[in-house]
């Protein structure tokens, strides 16, 4: 049956707006944009597959085959080639390259499609600080020997602004109005987080840092992981409607999840893993108009001749010896196998038990406790920024947040380029949780459903949202990023999944538990390292 209008903003907008959208129905006439994204035909082909004969003709052979082009693959194929290793191809079902970290373009300005940030890592995490010198982000090291990120390309002031009751403050807690109580369980909630900044197991290592492999496993720690985060903060005696909302403002924003549904390791984790010690603030951010985009267009720049777009995999054949991709050529609609003597499976871990063939006949265990949670994202280019309400009100920022908003607010793409006059590009995100029902809810809506949603949602804070917005660009995603949730994080499922079964080995952020580039970055790093080795000792 399909919904209202009224039924619909109250799905996804909540109880108010139902009045609101009696009073105001939206004008979008001559508004121009699309769906852009994943083609569900061919999903539906790839979790439908038959197995047709593959001709001779459209067979050949490689060493290694790479499934997926988001972080991790790229990742593992860049890591191929700096190794003088080139028998390698990629294969990537879309058209466009980087998944859930991909970007796109105007006649203006790149912006993101996911993906937009990365925090400055820590010394320890070596292998990224080495991405990023070779990139020519940095400029040395500080006295403790932290690495340096050159100024163009760390996120500029200023940097985040929050909608609250009216009016725009600067950063994302809501400090205006606060009570003594606020306040005092605020300063009591930075001692909790020091206090995991600071803890160390008997081996040295933290409670929180990136990648999660480096974290410790102590029974302290991993027994964070079988409460939600909303049960931890109440057994810490935290009560703070204010607190609890930057809490769980800060779980839909990294996870997609709300503090009820978050492993209470992953909201700590959020807080605890990119800060040094106690005492200093968290690890500036990388950023640039495009996102994470600007880290895809890198590796593919390294490894474009190994890639092969619009490539979906239906059926990946192992035995001891070696593994059949076998991959529909969108373009020319015929089906081509590669033979090779081992596979990355780079591509998210719920797709597995559609494509490889024993996964199929018999799926391991560990397969059903992975959960993803869908997103929809839009570009909105403006022909020019929204106007104050009140003088004092703060500046238009990098990230924007609304407060009573079920949205993350926007991202303006024009911002780290120091153009802040003119035309721009808001860069819109809606978290929808892991269920079956809000991924059908989200699918069911076509463009002008959601049109209204984005411009209804934004209207709280920017009355002449209307007038502005000239062309609404939405993807959906339908799997965007795991989902941490309590008894998953730290669980033996996670630990199998990352082991190879045969020869393919398995590379994607939800391998960690926590969707995040560093750990997509370090599962691609580790996938190759390790058949690189197997090579290397071959051929002794």
């Amino acid at each position: 049956m399909k919904l209202t209008r009224r039924e619909i903003l109250k799905s996804f907008l909540g109880l108010p707006f139902i009045l609101k959208a009696c009073r105001f129905e939206q004008d979008i006439a001559g508004l121009t944009g699309e769906i852009l994204g994943a083609d569900a035909k061919v999903g539906h082909l790839i979790r439908d597959y038959s197995a047709p004969e593959v001709i001779d003709e459209n067979i050949e052979n490689k060493a290694v085959v790479i499934v997926g082009g988001g972080i991790a693959g790229l990742t593992a194929a860049w890591k191929f080639k700096k190794s003088n290793f080139h028998d390698f191809v990629l294969l990537e079902l879309e058209p466009r390259i980087g998944g859930t970290a991909q970007s796109g373009r105007n006649s203006f300005i790149s912006y993101p499609w996911g993906a937009h940030y990365l925090p400055v890592p820590l010394k320890e995490n070596q292998p990224l600080i080495d991405l990023l010198n070779e990139m020519g982000l940095t400029e040395g090291r500080d006295e403790r020997g932290e690495v340096l990120i050159k100024e163009e390309y760390l996120c500029r002031y200023p940097e985040e602004r929050i909608f609250y009751r009216g009016r725009w403050y600067e950063g994302l807690y809501p400090h205006i109005g606060e009570s003594e109580r606020d306040k005092q369980e605020l300063a009591e909630f930075q001692k909790k987080i020091d206090f995991w900044v600071n803890w160390r197991d008997s081996s040295g290592r933290r409670a929180f840092t990136l990648p999660v492999a480096n974290c410790s496993d102590d029974a302290e720690t991993s027994s964070l992981d079988k409460i939600s985060f909303s049960e931890w903060l109440r057994m810490q005696g935290f009560s703070s409607e204010r607190l609890l909302w930057y809490c769980n403002y800060a779980c839909r924003d990294d996870y997609g999840l709300t503090i009820d549904e978050t492993s209470a390791w992953a909201g700590l984790f959020y807080f605890c893993s990119r800060v040094r010690e106690s005492g200093d603030e968290a690890q500036p951010f990388i950023t640039f108009p495009e996102g994470n985009g600007y880290f895809v267009d890198y590796f593919y720049s390294k490894v474009k001749e190994h890639v092969r777009l619009k490539a979906a995999v239906v059926e990946i054949i192992t035995n001891d010896n070696d593994v059949t991709v076998v991959y529909l050529d969108v373009v020319e609609q015929k089906y081509r196998a590669i033979k090779a003597k081992m596979a990355i499976f780079a591509a998210p871990m719920f797709t597995a038990r559609f494509v490889i063939r024993d996964f199929k006949e018999n799926p391991p265990d560990y397969l059903k406790e992975f959960e993803h949670n869908c997103w929809f994202v839009a570009n909105l280019t403006l022909k020019d920024r929204p106007k104050s309400r009140f003088q004092q009100d703060f500046p238009l920022s990098w990230d924007n947040v609304i407060y009573d908003s079920p949205s993350l607010g926007y991202v303006c793409a024009t911002h780290q380029k120091c153009i802040d006059y003119g035309p721009t590009v808001f860069t819109y995100y809606h978290p929808m949780g892991n269920s079956k029902e809000s991924r059908m809810k989200l699918f069911s809506l076509g463009w002008e459903e959601l049109v209204d949603i984005i411009l209804m949602d934004l209207s709280r804070a920017h009355k002449d949202i209307n007038s502005l917005v000239e062309r609404i660009d939405i993807m959906r995603w339908g799997h965007a990023m795991i989902s941490p949730r309590p008894a998953f994080v730290r669980s033996q499922a996670l630990r199998k999944a990352q082991k190879p079964y045969r020869n393919i080995f398995f590379a994607n952020t939800d391998l960690s538990g926590v969707a995040l580039f560093e750990e997509a970055f370090f599962h691609g790093n580790r996938a190759a390292d390790e058949i690189l080795r197997i090579i290397r000792h071959q051929n002794l």
